[in-house]
């Protein structure tokens, strides 16, 4: 997310969606497009670049329309997000969905096939971690918390592209982190796993 550190402020930005609050109280948030940018589309570049071999401004061959599947890993519990895909390449095909997998089922099988404890993937700064996320950072990834500060601060310090009438903050409780209390990070949500209670990484 360097590109973003570097444009906020200064230029047209990819959209995360910021928890906003406005000084009459409003609250709101900003529309959704960093799983485009930031992971699907630099997937298509790579197979349409290098797997397929295209060049620049070459038109994309009829037997590529539709013929390449992407593997999206959303749990059930994201079953909303399964959306078919705007580019011409693509399929989107959604397996955990599909084979009804919860974060927990998911959880289960890599811990029982391969013997690893894993938690649910995100990017850091995505805004829709718990605050028990930015906690968890701060005592165990002390360098990724200070990174996420950073982009906090900016938020608050700088006006985006195109300017909003509103503040933006990482975090749902609209509170800098810095500023987060215990009682605001004591959020978490976790799983039973064999008995075992199992925060989700969220």
């Amino acid at each position: 997310y360097s590109d973003f550190i570097r444009n906020f402020g200064e230029r047209r930005t990819i959209s995360i969606p910021w928890w906003t609050l406005r000084d009459d109280g409003h609250k709101s948030k900003m529309p959704r497009n960093c799983t485009i940018d930031y992971k699907v589309e630099l997937i298509s570049k790579y197979v349409r670049w290098d797997l397929l071999g295209y060049q620049k401004g070459q038109r994309l061959r009829d037997e590529d329309k539709k013929a390449h599947e992407m593997h999206i890993g959303f749990s059930l519990e994201e079953a909303r997000r399964c959306k078919a895909s705007t580019n011409p390449m693509f399929v989107n095909r959604f397996p955990l969905v599909q084979m009804e997998f919860t974060r927990a089922d998911s959880y289960g099988y890599i811990k029982e096939v391969w013997g690893l404890e894993t938690r649910a993937s995100a990017c850091t700064f995505c805004p829709f971690h718990k605050n028990h996320f930015y906690q968890y950072l701060k005592q165990h990834e002390p360098e990724q918390y200070a990174q996420l500060v950073q982009m906090d601060e900016l938020l608050r310090v700088k006006v985006p592209k195109p300017p909003m009438d509103s503040d933006l903050y990482i975090s749902r409780s609209r509170k800098r982190l810095k500023d987060l209390t215990p009682e605001d990070c004591a959020d978490a949500e976790y799983f039973d796993y064999r008995g075992e209670r199992i925060w989700n990484g969220f």
